[in-house]
């Protein structure tokens, strides 16, 4: 079964065809047809499909005990906070269901940090072409026209920046006396896999220290061992005062994180934030087996060293193709950006077999599984490039 449903708000422009089953890097659809993943659900599924270990364990609490509220101690919750905070260097946990919520948690943090200060209308430094989610908050500090337009009035205190230049925050800094903080990604996902420049992160804790903002970082995507680290900051040495995750967090199962350290980690009380489903036992257990395996598996030195070799790959590859302007990369996290257009590559990719994703227009994502072999690395790498060779050759033909 392919076809749209008339019981579905038309919020997707889905390809034609309907998955049922994973296991690994493989998806198979309800015809028995088989793919290899090289988008693990939009970084998601980090383990790949139905990971041993993430199904045992949601099988096992889901027979124990799968909710209750936190007007109660929940110790998967403690476990999953003690255990990230550790990973991190922060100090404090909140947990929700979804990247944009655990992004609202960090706008809600700056807001009472600057209110606290004595700040009535405090700001968020946000940057161009960035992406933190679809809640208006999150949808405001968006740096994407296209998904806000319709959506007015937008929520105010935001200001934007160009991503990368750290004169930028020194005029805002001078001019803006009532800003507060600043939500950056390191890698900007949404926008084709644009790495912060070399500095850069540095520089923004710099900022952040000499003006007294919350150095926030927006870790959806480079979270949880993605780049070669835990935390894609990490390899820049540096400390965000807030760090959001979500995404491969659960490894499929709903699950987002605000983290938080020094005064930050102070600011919310009791009663000043809360959620009914976040942190609960079932989504924090699954969070768990996703921690055992990672670092048991040793996936995040994995992911650092097949990354390279995949990027190097990808450059012999596709070397001397015309049409192909960049190609970017962080552990495995690959955007291959073309000189045109390129959204028909999904369709072609799925008809040869392959799941991938094409984003801002012309950027072939890929963000395969940490957990992909070798051969299957190389069947991504061989797979894609040929995709991309016969496209610009018929367009260049045409």
């Amino acid at each position: 079964m392919s076809e749209a449903s008339d019981s579905l708000m038309s919020t997707y422009a889905r390809l034609p065809v309907t998955m049922v089953r994973g296991a690994g890097a493989r998806a198979w659809d309800s015809e028995g047809r088989e793919y290899l993943d090289a988008l693990a659900g939009i970084a998601v599924c980090g383990l790949g499909h139905s990971h041993p270990a993430v199904a045992d364990a949601v099988a096992d609490q889901a027979h124990t005990l799968t909710h209750i509220s936190n007007f109660y101690h929940i110790p998967q919750q403690q476990q999953l906070a003690e255990r990230l905070t550790a990973l991190t260097g922060h100090e404090r946990a909140f947990f929700c269901n979804s990247g944009a919520e655990a992004n609202e948690a960090a706008l809600k943090i700056a807001r009472r940090y600057g209110h606290e200060r004595g700040i009535d209308e405090p700001a968020v430094i946000v940057c161009e072409n960035a992406f933190h989610g679809r809640t208006l908050a999150t949808l405001t500090a968006t740096g994407n026209r296209k998904i806000q337009a319709g959506f007015e009035p937008l929520v105010q205190g935001f200001l934007r920046v160009p991503f990368g230049d750290l004169e930028a925050l020194d005029r805002v800094a001078a001019n803006r006396p009532n800003v507060v903080a600043v939500l950056v990604e390191p890698v900007q996902g949404e926008a084709g896999i644009r790495t912060a420049p070399d500095g850069y992160l540095a520089g923004v804790r710099d900022a952040c220290d000499r003006h007294g903002w919350l150095m926030m970082c927006d870790e959806i995507q480079t979270g949880v061992g993605r780049t070669g680290e835990f935390l894609a900051q990490q390899g820049s040495e540096v400390a965000a005062d807030v760090t959001t995750l979500a995404k491969a967090l659960g490894n499929g199962v709903p699950i987002g994180a605000c983290l938080a350290r020094g005064v930050a980690a102070e600011v919310l009380g009791a009663g000043s934030h809360g959620t009914t489903f976040g942190g609960n036992p079932l989504a924090c257990r699954a969070a768990l087996a996703v921690l055992d395996t990672l670092e048991g598996d040793q996936l995040t030195a994995r992911a650092a060293g097949l990354g390279a070799h995949m990027r190097t790959r990808f450059e012999q590859r596709l070397a001397g193709v015309e049409g192909v302007k960049e190609i970017r990369s962080r552990g495995l996290m690959f955007g291959i950006e073309l000189d045109t257009d390129c959204g028909e590559l999904m369709q072609r990719a799925l008809d040869a077999g392959l799941l991938i994703n094409v984003t801002a227009g012309n950027v072939v994502r890929l963000l395969p599984p940490l957990i992909i072999s070798d051969d299957e690395a190389e069947r991504i790498v061989e797979g894609v490039s040929a995709l991309i060779r016969e496209f610009l050759g018929r367009k260049s033909a045409a």
